[in-house]
């Protein structure tokens, strides 16, 4: 991406805290106005044209992360900037309105478009095609509007690069970390440096064996746990493992299977997951196994952010588990036997229906009614 021409006024000071609310989670990072096409016969071919059986729009990017915790139930900000075309008072619209994201801290800049991606749902897979520029003001800057928050989720920059969720850490607030695909492959070792002072990170399993120089997922998750005091490592159709620093404990848990339509945003909502079981204090392995099961059910539907699930889906997901498992179906029965946390997780949560990726972004009615606060300002 190449930087854009987008002029804007210096940031504003940080606001006093100690009257504002304080959040469950902050992320931050950019947003895409996604564009989702599935049902396709076939990939494109130059000179030709194809019809998709079906489209469509979501929010991308971290709101993927955003979104899958606040249908958690937990109260999210998120620290981004906002062009000021169409898109970005959609995003807008549907992540605080609709999902109910705080973004009292995401700022909108003018003569700054927002970034788009167009996915391709393709044999179990997708192919995507993207366009953007780097935000205005670095994410530090945005950080520093935000109310103070339990826990973070931040994606390690280059070797030398600022830090700035370490200053989070020291007022208490719990960082979870991602590294993201290294486009290079370099796998400089010296970005593991920049976990001082994280409490978790979560790489898939090809990230961590690439960092830490080891063979395999378990090798690589210990590797990693001299590091931070929870090493989290994803594995795909494979489910997941992590390892406790402090306790030695190690859990490894086996997928869901499920048909999967489209894997856009897994991983974030699986982060959604564990930051979630973490703030609830459950052990390494219900966090684990939750996580996955999040990511499983959000694999069912196709539009990233929304495909996460909310409780309502995780209960009636609940609900067939255990009816499968009453009617002597073994499989469902052992699952059933790995999930019972679920009937004291549950209640309490609201049930309602969450909404998916439709193909238009033009009813803004349909975001439903809340709000958070007036409209932003547009900066310049």
């Amino acid at each position: 991406m190449t930087d854009a021409p987008a002029a804007r006024e210096p940031a504003a000071p940080a606001p006093d805290m100690t009257a504002r609310a304080r959040l469950d989670l902050l992320v931050t990072g950019p947003v895409f106005f996604d564009l989702v096409f599935t049902g396709l016969p076939h990939g494109p071919v130059p000179g030709t044209e194809i019809w998709a059986g079906g489209m469509g729009a979501a929010p991308g990017g971290i709101a993927n992360l955003a979104v899958g915790a606040a249908r958690l139930g937990l109260d999210t900000g998120l620290a981004a900037a906002f062009g000021d075309d169409a898109y970005a008072d959609w995003l807008w619209t549907v992540l605080g309105r609709q999902e109910g994201v705080d973004l009292s801290a995401s700022r909108r800049y003018r003569h700054w478009h927002t970034s788009v991606t167009v996915s391709l749902a393709l044999d179990d897979d997708r192919a995507m095609v993207s366009h953007g520029h780097d935000a205005p003001e670095p994410v530090g800057t945005l950080v520093g509007d935000a109310p103070p928050a339990r826990a973070a989720v931040a994606e390690l920059g280059e070797p030398g690069s600022d830090p700035w969720w370490q200053q989070l850490a020291s007022s208490g607030t719990l960082v979870f970390a991602d590294a993201g695909w290294d486009p290079h492959e370099a796998w400089d070792r010296a970005r593991l440096d920049l976990l001082a002072g994280c409490h978790a990170f979560t790489p898939n399993a090809a990230e961590a064996m690439a960092y830490t120089r080891t063979e395999t997922p378990g090798a690589a998750a210990r590797a990693l746990a001299a590091h931070v005091p929870l090493a989290v490592v994803t594995m795909g159709a494979d489910g997941a493992l992590a390892v406790d620093a402090a306790t030695g404990e190690e859990v490894q848990t086996e997928p869901l299977r499920v048909q999967a339509l489209d894997a856009t945003g897994a991983g974030d909502v699986f982060a959604a997951a564990l930051v979630t079981g973490t703030l609830q204090d459950w052990s390494l392995e219900r966090r684990l196994r939750f996580a996955v099961l999040c990511s499983a059910l959000a694999v069912r539907h196709f539009g990233g952010s929304l495909a996460a699930p909310g409780w309502g889906d995780i209960a009636d997901w609940w609900e067939e588990t255990v009816a499968a498992a009453r009617t002597g179906d073994r499989a469902a029965r052992d699952t059933a036997a790995r999930y019972e946390f679920l009937d004291d997780a549950i209640p309490g949560h609201p049930l309602a229906r969450v909404r998916r990726a439709d193909a238009t972004i033009a009813r803004f009615s349909d975001a439903g009614p809340g709000g958070t606060g007036p409209a932003p300002t547009v900066r310049t």
